[in-house]
């Protein structure tokens, strides 16, 4: 691998996949921008991540031939995982990364091994509960690993580990918390400007089983007046659609939106799969939310994460299982119309707010690169603190608070 050409730090991020990956992948890439940084996004072939980057600017884009480890696909996944090494390998090899951030999920191992193998520095960011299966892997070989909620520490095997939160897209930030007036976000998406507003989001891709589930709840609601936002994802998008018209309901239903500030700007109250990213996004806007835990999640990673933030008085949730119509119905009407309930919720919502998880992973990226530059002697690094080149290595241990907009975390023991 031959270096960069100039002293403009180069950062890959690999984070295709789903929005859960891309998106906190992207809040990153842009703060390694504003500290002057140069960026590559390694994406997957899937349409969400396509999609997504349409409008993504300075930054350079490469997908990778990598797919999912789904129904016993051994074969296919082990040879996609192969082919992304080498394509990664080539990249790197055209030019050198400093350093490479891996997101999670299937696009993320491929990227991180070729770098080691080109002495880049490496970090992960893993931002459920229980970390998914690629992170558990690749946390044994990268220099630092972040995450979003404490409990993931102890799942993972790394040298260094920070508690940062997950990031988010900056358009969550807007007038100190909401990107615009409910009433200008309800407008921009044909919404009634006055009326109150039910988003139901299942993830970047939909859900057919929350989809299944909002449908049977609608005859219970269609007194209420409520207006609905429905993002469906591809495959139901015409059978919701026809649902919300049969009943006579207003209804926006989209199969997909990339606005996602706007749609959590507009909502009274939320209906949603818990997806760390989601839950993040959420828990910025401070939208009193219905968490429906996506049952065939890997070791049911949602239904902790769900957990954590009922346990807290952040949200409600309801397995899919359970999910009896007259019962979410009575769910839905305290989230919108018992003020008390709501104005108790969004307070706890604040303590899973973390708005400088971005910031704080690029800092320490460019950091590292940083020392690194400036002394050939390797920096090691042990499990709960950082030994550096003149003095012994010491233990700090982070509080266990989830507090993350208040102090900037240090390492987990």
């Amino acid at each position: 691998m031959t270096s960069s050409a100039d002293s403009t730090p180069y950062v890959a991020i690999a984070c295709g996949g789903t929005g859960g990956h891309l998106f906190p992948g992207l809040a990153v890439a842009g703060q390694l921008q504003t500290r002057r940084g140069r960026v590559a996004l390694l994406i997957s072939p899937k349409d969400i991540d396509q999609r997504a980057l349409t409008t993504t600017q300075d930054v350079e884009i490469y997908t990778l031939p990598a797919v999912g480890l789904q129904n016993r696909n051994y074969f296919s996944f082990a040879r996609s995982l192969w082919k992304s090494f080498f394509a990664a390998r080539g990249i790197f090899k055209a030019r050198r990364p400093d350093a490479v951030l891996a997101m999670g999920g299937f696009t993320s191992a491929s990227p991180v091994l070729a770098a080691k193998e080109g002495g880049a520095k490496t970090f992960l960011h893993e931002s459920n509960t229980v970390p998914g299966r690629a992170n558990r892997f690749l946390a044994r070989f990268v220099d630092e690993a972040f995450i979003g909620f404490p409990e993931a520490a102890a799942r993972l095997p790394a040298r260094k580990i920070s508690v940062t939160g997950t990031p988010v897209r900056p358009q969550f930030f807007r007038d100190a918390g909401r990107p615009a007036s409910a009433a200008d976000c309800r407008a921009a998406l044909g919404l009634c400007p006055d009326r109150a507003t039910i988003l139901i989001v299942g993830g970047s891709q939909g859900a057919s089983g929350l989809n299944e589930m909002v449908l049977s709840v609608l005859p219970r609601l269609a007194a209420k007046g409520w207006q609905w936002l429905h993002l469906t994802g591809a495959n139901d998008f015409e059978n919701v659609r026809a649902g919300y018209a049969a009943r006579g309901m207003k209804a926006v239903v989209r199969p997909f939106l990339a606005e996602m500030d706007l749609a959590l700007g507009a909502a009274t109250a939320a209906v949603s799969r818990a997806g760390a990213s989601s839950l993040a996004e959420i828990a910025a806007l401070r939208l009193p939310s219905l968490l429906v835990p996506f049952p065939a999640a890997a070791e049911n990673h949602q239904f902790f994460n769900a957990l954590a933030f009922r346990n807290s008085g952040a949200a409600k949730i309801i397995e899919q299982k359970n999910a009896d119509p007259g019962k979410v119905a009575e769910l839905l009407v305290e989230l919108v119309e018992n003020e008390p309930a709501r104005s108790q919720m969004q307070s706890a919502l604040a303590q899973w707010h973390a708005p400088h998880a971005a910031e704080w992973i690029a800092e320490d990226i460019l950091n590292t690169i940083a020392r690194t530059g400036r002394s050939e002697r390797r920096v090691s690094a042990r499990r709960g603190g950082v030994a550096s080149d003149d003095a012994p290595s010491e233990r700090r241990s982070k509080p266990r608070s989830q507090n993350f907009g208040v102090n900037r975390p240090e390492f987990i023991a």
